[in-house]
């Protein structure tokens, strides 16, 4: 009888620690922390869709750093999420011009000033782009992002010029993670 007196409360130290009081405000910091962290810091996204392959899985999922732009400016290719609709629908895309900067597509090609843009993440050989897009050149907070996957035509994908101001963050990961719904 005293083997299992002894026994059950171990079991509660394990579950519960050894004074309850210190072990609910634990709970109650951590709590805190996870819905600030979520709120302000890191959010989840979901891929829909096959704009970003294959990079980017469908149906896959990755974390938004909402804190990256705070301390340093977006660069080129970088992925972001962009605000679309509320805080809740975002779109995924890829940075590829940057403010002040003209950029163009010629038979699937970026220029960017002038320049062929070189995209080592891009797989043209399974994905054929043949965009064409003539000279624009973007304002002083506008930034230009697209998709991995230009295979269809342009006027089907969502891409363009954006306001930095509606980025909600970068991308975590480089490869996103498998999540079942």
């Amino acid at each position: 009888m005293a083997n299992d007196a002894h026994e059950l409360s171990w079991i509660r130290v394990v579950l519960i620690g050894r004074d309850p009081r210190v072990t609910l405000i634990r709970i109650a910091v951590i709590v805190v922390l996870v819905v600030l962290a979520r709120a302000y810091v890191i959010a989840p996204i979901q891929v829909r869709g096959g704009s970003m392959l294959p990079t980017y899985q469908e149906r896959g999922g990755n974390f938004v750093n909402r804190i990256a732009y705070l301390t340093s400016s977006p660069r080129r290719f970088d992925v972001v999420a962009i605000r679309f609709a509320g805080d809740h629908v975002m779109l995924m895309k890829r940075i590829i011009g940057m403010p002040g900067e003209t950029i163009e597509f010629r038979h699937g090609r970026v220029y960017i000033n002038g320049q062929e843009l070189t995209e080592p993440h891009m797989d043209f050989e399974n994905y054929p782009c043949d965009w064409e897009m003539p000279p624009r050149q973007l304002g002083p907070d506008e930034y230009y992002v697209v998709g991995d996957n230009r295979s269809g035509p342009r006027e089907l994908h969502e891409a363009g010029v954006v306001r930095g101001e509606r980025f909600v963050g970068r991308i975590l990961l480089k490869k996103n993670l498998r999540w079942r719904r």
